[in-house]
């Protein structure tokens, strides 16, 4: 993937974006305190947060010296808790330093306030603990709250200071997004497009990003349901107004965006349906600082593209499985917009938006389009084993392409690794080989990272000439999948991998500097935004806490980043300026990894990195077989220690069967995908107890028994 198909917005397209000076109307409010990011740091770089009391804990020390250094890690009262040497590294290319590197992993007491001290320097003050990402898993997750359109933003989620109206909903001057237009010569009519996430620093939508977006925060939902860890991320566990409606949180969060998304969804009847809008925003690029209920600019709908129409019907499609437990018809109705955007997408098959239109927003172009049709085709196969998404997945060249998986990592324009991801860990019926070559394929990946990691002073998984536009995504989104490689394997090392690129985006990096907004002793504060704009104006706020900056970018693509970063090394490519906004903008595809990692750091762990025991065992047992039929009990056992109440249980045939009748549930089929509901009185399985069915099919020639199962969306023993 070369570098330039992960650029947010093109160097054209923004040259001319930012509008300093431009309407400065939003309300006084009061400003936060926050932590700074200082031009000068120290020469200790850790992660400025923290380390878990179990996981990887490495310093970075720039230094001339060539030979190894003492190490000391003090505890608040500055008492010595634990000493060693420094392993020197010499020239790190990325950060044009010379650096070596502390390891105190062995030290796994627990306290606040632990400074470490090399040759005469000592680092910002961290912590050790347990619960080190609680609030980090919280705060990134908030920024999506933050970002929503179309609801009033209320003071008592998010306080006064970040309190706003709703934003486009046609309250003047505010044009509203409740019947927009299309752009000329696109469409003759409007479409009710309001709700979702602003996309960025700015107002607009975009469905290429939403899709990636949403399906991060649902997969963040859907890893942790497998890990027994979906509790944290439950119902009342965000400040967001849908607390306490029966739903988990992340997923209340997600559904804001969904919405939006199957809005953008052309209309049966019109030209195109079943496409979806590649993008709505303003006509014309507004100035800052600038609340987006007092946007005054039109709105517009951009043609329909089938990059965007296939991230729909991913996103739709992994809906359909991962809400069905808690909102059956939401899961319907997303399953069927899944459907009709593939459909459409088939018979649109190169319809690419174009990278001239970037007037008012960004344009999002991307004419590579197969690797969204595999990751498309993988969710809707994950979700619903039918036999024409199964072929569309392995006919696909992605299905066995070594480039799924680039050194890039995956992006809003590279997606293959979603199907590849969802292929690994959802149950499905591809042949054992497949899953083996595909499981094989998730942790080869990770293991290019690890080695990345380990060649560079700063423990970075992405390449020398990897810092571009959103660079800090990347380095989130490769954690993923070390984290998947983790659960996949249960080897710990890819643990620790995804726990030290935490680090990188917390402070141990060329400068020093946390670019997490609120977290760390120095974090970055001015991030390019319309309303988090207080370096333009003292009365609006600074970005709340859990904000993740860009990165750094080497191609200096906005003017402060030329004016203050010129000749800087890759890595160092990065201000602290509203003005930087190719540096420093915050994006919802940023923040979704974020989000993803930290929930799973934030996971309770003893076992170095171990998948969890499995919280449900089932035992299939075929009590009769003839020629074409056969009779089949399934015992489900709860082996959790809380009570089950309502199940699911789905599996999959690897002989083709078809469940033709059953007793004491009620089963459909779906392809090779059978799903089995309670029948209402044996929906309570208390702790050690069993749940029995049976089934009754047909099959042809063989009758193999299926192999993985899982309850309620966790994977049983």
């Amino acid at each position: 993937m070369p570098p330039s198909r992960s650029l947010r917005l093109s160097t054209a397209l923004l040259t001319g974006a930012l509008l300093l000076g431009g309407p400065a109307t939003a309300p006084a409010v009061a400003s936060p305190t926050v932590t700074t990011a200082a031009a000068v740091t120290t020469a200790v770089r850790v992660n400025q947060v923290g380390y878990l009391p179990d996981g990887p804990k490495r310093a970075t020390v720039v230094t001339t010296a060539t030979q190894a250094l003492s190490w000391q890690l003090r505890n608040a009262s500055g008492a010595l808790v634990a000493s060693g040497s420094t392993v020197p590294r010499g020239a790190d290319t990325p950060s044009g330093q010379s650096v070596q590197v502390a390891d105190f992993s062995s030290y796994r007491s627990t306290g606040s306030g632990y400074v470490l001290s090399v040759d005469g320097n000592s680092s910002a003050p961290f912590d050790i603990r347990a619960d080190l990402y609680d609030t980090l898993r919280s705060d990134s997750m908030a920024f999506f709250h933050h970002q929503r359109s179309g609801i009033a933003i209320d003071a008592s989620l998010v306080g006064s200071a970040y309190a706003r109206p709703a934003g486009h909903l046609g309250v003047a001057p505010n044009r509203g997004d409740t019947s927009v237009p299309c752009q000329a010569t696109v469409c003759d009519y409007t479409q009710d497009v309001r709700g979702g996430w602003y996309d960025a620093g700015d107002h607009g939508k975009y469905v290429v990003n939403g899709g990636i977006s949403t399906w991060l925060v649902v997969n963040s939902f859907e890893r942790a349901k497998r890990a027994g860890g979906d509790a944290a991320l439950g119902d009342s566990t965000l400040r967001v107004p849908e607390r306490g409606n029966g739903m988990p949180d992340v997923l209340d969060e997600a559904r804001w965006e969904l919405d939006f998304l199957m809005r953008m969804q052309v209309p049966e009847g019109r030209p195109y349906a079943g496409m979806a809008f590649h993008k709505v925003h303003d006509a014309a690029w507004t100035g800052m600082p600038l609340r987006p209920d007092q946007d005054a600019q039109p709105r517009e709908l951009h043609r329909p593209s089938t990059a965007a129409t296939l991230n729909l019907a991913a996103a739709a499609a992994q809906c359909a499985r991962v809400f069905r437990p808690y909102d059956s018809a939401y899961a319907d109705r997303c399953l069927s917009a899944a459907r009709r955007a593939w459909t459409a997408a088939q018979a649109n098959p190169a319809l690419y938006a174009s990278a001239s239109d970037s007037t008012g927003g960004g344009a999002y172009e991307d004419t590579r389009v197969t690797d969204e049709f595999y990751w498309a085709a993988a969710e809707l196969y994950a979700t619903t084993g039918e036999s024409a998404y199964r072929d569309a997945v392995t006919s696909s060249s992605w299905h066995t392409s070594a480039d799924a998986f680039s050194p890039y990592g995956f992006g809003w324009a590279d997606t293959a690794a979603l199907g590849r991801l969802v292929l690994a860990t959802v149950p499905n019926g591809l042949p054992a080989s497949d899953l083996a070559r595909i499981r094989s394929s998730v942790t080869a990946a990770a293991d290019g990272y690890l080695s990345r990691m380990a060649a560079q002073g700063y423990a970075v998984p992405v390449p020398a000439d990897g810092y571009f536009w959103g660079s800090n995504g990347e380095v989130a989104n490769d954690a993923i999948v070390m984290a998947v490689a983790g659960e996949l394997t249960g080897d710990g090392r890819y643990r620790a991998g995804a726990l030290e690129t935490m680090d990188y985006l917390l402070g141990r990096n060329a400068l020093g500097v946390s670019y997490v907004t609120g977290h760390g002793e120095r974090s970055s504060q001015n991030q390019h935004h319309r309303f988090w704009a207080h370096q333009l104006d003292a009365a609006l706020p600074h970005p709340p806490a859990g904000s993740l900056a860009g990165g750094p970018d080497s191609a200096l693509q906005d003017p402060v980043a030329q004016e203050k970063l010129t000749g800087c090394a890759p890595a160092a490519c990065y201000v602290d300026d509203i003005g930087s906004y190719s540096t420093n903008e915050v994006a919802i595809n940023w923040n979704a990894p974020l989000a993803w990692l930290a929930a799973y750091a934030a996971e309770r762990t003893s076992t170095g990195g171990e998948p969890p025991a499995a919280a449900c065992a089932v035992t299939y047992a075929v009590d009769n077989v003839w020629d074409t039929g056969f009779t089949a009990t399934v015992t489900v056992r709860n082996t959790d220690r809380t009570a089950v109440d309502g199940w699911q249980l789905t599996w999959a045939y690897p002989g083709g069967q078809r469940v033709t009748s059953a007793w004491n549930a009620t089963v459909t089929q779906n392809g090779t995908a059978v799903g089995a509901r309670d029948a209402g009185w044996n929906r309570a399985i208390a702790p050690g107890a069993t749940a029995t069915f049976g089934v009754q099919g047909t099959h042809t020639g063989s009758n193999p028994s299926p192999t993985a199962f899982t309850l309620n969306g966790k994977a049983c023993a």
